[in-house]
């Protein structure tokens, strides 16, 4: 029983050690990664022509904001392509206001309603596809909010051409009340540390549906989009598509800010879980082990795993320290670029990492998860098929 207890300790020591570990690397992570945004690869100077592709389903918070911050770009030529699959949807009222208000800017608008799968993203993109004028294509989600030289640091990559695909990481921007701050934690303090980390280690399989900028040659080498229409990680199956014909993903150093609107626990646990259940279609395995990057759960379990080892009481408190310092370092490394910080989110912390808990649990032990008011069930190959 000794032997047991000694056991349970030392593996609570070890707990802690990979805490306050992966803290640490996370944080460096961040820190290279800005870093080398300071030697970002100069725009291509031919800036080809280019089209944006955006999917709208409804007028979400800030969504002026962020068509127009697309609208406003520092790039010789491009058209933007806005896709809705209702006629009625409120989103085309904000395309209309954005017509006046940029009246020489090359805008089309696509209303379509035909389904070609499961994955209503996809649906819109095939039908507005038909629509795009040039043959360099970014597809960009509606929630995104970028800076005047966003669509030139996207493109830039591309000049390379072992490039196939460029992507990006991104910054979690909370609306109003405590729901949309902790959806935006999940994507500042868990979900991009973990990618970074990921690419520290030289990882480039990660591919964000946020923004995805390729040539249109490449799309079509890859099968197009129709490959894509039933799958729930359709930006990971279409990074996948890209390094099947010989090209590589490139990381960009834009780093867009994406809207968080979550009004309710409910509405933060479904969208969180859909993310979840991704991770466990497409990475099984390291699904399993996405505990050790959840850091004051992790420390927490490894003190109260440790109490009854006496004899390594100093230097439990000395790991438990350096878990809670890594942990804060890497809270302040990751808004290094943030207009401001919420110190108040610090309050917040231990709650969103339980609430990470509770969520990687629930994903374990569901196939369903929801999107947009619909639900669906996900078989191990990432296929999507309606809950009727």
């Amino acid at each position: 029983m000794e032997l047991l207890h000694e056991l349970i300790g030392l593996t609570g020591i070890g707990l802690l050690l990979m805490a306050g570990g992966y803290e640490a690397v996370a944080a460096l992570a961040f820190l290279v990664f800005e870093i080398r945004r300071r030697w970002r690869v100069p725009a291509n100077p031919l800036a080809p022509p280019l089209t944006v592709l955006k999917p709208l389903c409804g007028a979400e918070p800030g969504l002026y904001e962020n068509l127009r911050s697309f609208c406003a770009q520092d790039y010789p030529r491009f058209q933007i392509v806005f896709g809705v699959q209702d006629g009625a949807d409120p989103a085309l009222a904000v395309v209309t206001r954005l017509r006046r208000e940029f009246p020489t800017l090359p805008m089309r608008v696509v209303v379509s309603g035909l389904q070609h799968g499961s994955n209503r993203k996809i649906s819109s993109l095939i039908n507005m596809l038909p629509s795009a004028e040039h043959d360099l294509l970014m597809i960009a989600d509606s929630d995104a909010r970028v800076g005047p030289d966003y669509l030139s640091g996207m493109v830039a990559p591309l000049s390379d051409p072992g490039v196939g695909l460029v992507t990006c990481i991104y910054r979690g921007m909370p609306t109003t009340g405590v729901w949309s701050r902790l959806g935006a934690m999940y994507v500042n303090d868990w979900y991009m540390p973990s990618v970074l980390v990921a690419w520290l280690f030289g990882h480039r399989e990660y591919a964000s549906g946020l923004t995805l900028c390729l040539r249109r040659e490449t799309l079509q080498a890859t099968g197009g989009l129709q490959h894509l229409c039933n799958h729930l990680a359709d930006d990971y199956e279409l990074g996948a598509l890209v390094r099947g014909t010989g090209l590589k993903i490139a990381l960009s150093s834009q780093v867009p800010r994406t809207g968080h609107s979550e009004d309710s626990l409910d509405y933060l646990v479904a969208h969180e879980t859909r993310w979840m259940r991704t991770i466990r279609v497409l990475r099984p395995k390291s699904f399993r082990f996405l505990f050790l990057s959840f850091g004051f759960p992790l420390a927490l379990l490894g003190l109260v795993m440790s109490a009854e080892l006496q004899s390594v009481a100093a230097f439990r408190t000395s790991l438990l320290l350096a878990a809670v310092a890594a942990r804060l370092t890497l809270f302040m490394t990751s808004r290094l670029r943030a207009r401001a910080v919420a110190i108040s989110d610090l309050c917040l912390l231990p709650v969103r990492e339980l609430l990470l808990c509770w969520v990687w649990w629930r994903a374990s032990r569901t196939s369903v998860v929801t999107w947009r008011g619909a639900e669906f069930t996900v078989d191990a190959e990432g296929i999507m098929r309606s809950v009727s």
